[in-house]
């Protein structure tokens, strides 16, 4: 505890330790965040666990393409689990069009194969609000990077999620394209034979029902 006042001096010494405590701390906060890529299942979210661990690395969560760690992670443990990754098909990433590119994958993965709730907005809105930037934006830099549309990269995982509820067998066509966001049964099926050759019936009749791992989906 101090005791008698503080003069000029020490005063401007407080405030200049702290604002650079509070660089160390804004620096800190930006390193507790890993951005991985093709990391779009539970198997690489336990694979994405499992190395950080073996690291020693204390993870706060590990989200589809972003992880959040505690400490500051070093050139020389950044390579380490750079190489651990790489060996599982991930790959840990740097550059920010290529992050930014993976955080809209993750976003549109995370809305078709895992979420319950119902999308309010469409997703060119969604992506923006959740993201940050303008829809043009997004759309323009996903063509530029990946060489085809953001569009076309939702039909073919909407089209994955229909064939697997199609082999969980629990709903109906209606209710899968009720899930999904069809306007009817009708689109989901032209849509789905446009894309697979098939119709989902057709689909539903093979003994071997051919699935892509969604980290495949590019």
């Amino acid at each position: 505890m101090l005791t008698g006042h503080l003069t000029y001096e020490s005063i401007v010494y407080v405030q200049i330790l702290a604002q650079n405590n509070r660089a160390i701390f804004i620096n800190l906060l930006h390193e507790m965040k890993l951005h991985i890529k093709y990391m779009v299942s539970m198997r690489c979210k336990n694979i994405v666990k499992a190395e950080l661990q073996k690291l020693r690395l204390h993870f706060t969560s590990v989200d589809l393409g972003e992880v959040e760690i505690l400490e500051h992670i070093s050139k020389s443990t950044r390579s380490q689990l750079k190489v651990a990754l790489k060996k599982n098909g991930l790959e840990l990433m740097d550059d920010k069009k290529n992050i930014l590119i993976e955080r809209i994958k993750n976003a549109i993965v995370e809305v078709i194969h895992y979420s319950e709730d119902e999308l309010k907005v469409n997703f060119s809105e969604y992506l923006s609000q959740k993201l940050c930037y303008d829809y043009n934006y997004l759309s323009n830099l996903f063509t530029e990077v990946q060489g085809t549309t953001i569009e076309k990269f939702i039909i073919q995982h909407k089209i994955e999620r229909v064939k697997e509820l199609i082999v969980y067998d629990e709903l109906s066509m209606s209710e899968i394209a009720y899930k999904l966001h069809y306007s009817s049964a009708a689109h989901l099926s032209n849509q789905f034979k446009r894309i697979t050759g098939l119709t989902p019936s057709h689909f539903k009749q093979l003994k071997e029902k051919k699935l892509i791992n969604l980290e495949d989906i590019k």
